[in-house]
């Protein structure tokens, strides 16, 4: 009984590593930890002027006291709900959620419906084609034998 040699730790790793998917990932990974400052500029660009002009323009100063709360700033004591931070932060994800939607997998996803569309046409064209070559051929074999029946009838 010869025993199959397992592969190293070593070559599973370069295996996984060359897969396409691992590559794509970290492509992924690059393009969205650079696009994370973009949104994060939009942000404190553009929204937190808008919510300033409401209020103050740090989203981060928006709290709520539960319980004992005095002072202010980082010398306020008790318990303090920071609905700001958390309220950025869900405007950053929801900016960060529509752009790649309407950017990427928006037009991604109509690419590849219409790409679908062409291909099963071409389908649908060639199985045309082919049914009816088959049709033209099964009428040339009914003539040929058609031509022999009627050939040998006379001799």
């Amino acid at each position: 009984m010869s025993k199959k040699k397992q592969p190293g730790v070593l070559e599973g790793f370069k295996a996984f590593l060359m897969r396409g998917n691992v590559i794509d990932l970290a492509v992924a990974v690059v393009i969205g930890a650079a696009f994370t400052n973009i949104v994060n500029s939009v942000v404190k660009g553009v929204i937190n002027p808008l919510v300033g002009a409401i209020g103050t323009q740090n989203l981060d100063s928006y709290r709520s006291c539960i319980k004992g709360c005095t002072g202010t700033g980082d010398t306020a004591t008790g318990v303090w709900i920071l609905w700001g931070s958390v309220l950025g932060a869900t405007l950053s994800f929801v900016i960060t959620a529509a752009v790649v939607y309407f950017l990427m997998v928006l037009p991604m996803s109509k690419f590849l419906a219409r790409h679908a569309a062409r291909q099963k046409a071409r389908e649908g064209t060639q199985e045309v084609i082919e049914v009816s070559e088959l049709e033209v051929l099964k009428e040339i074999r009914d003539a040929l034998v058609a031509q022999r029946g009627s050939g040998r009838s006379q001799y």
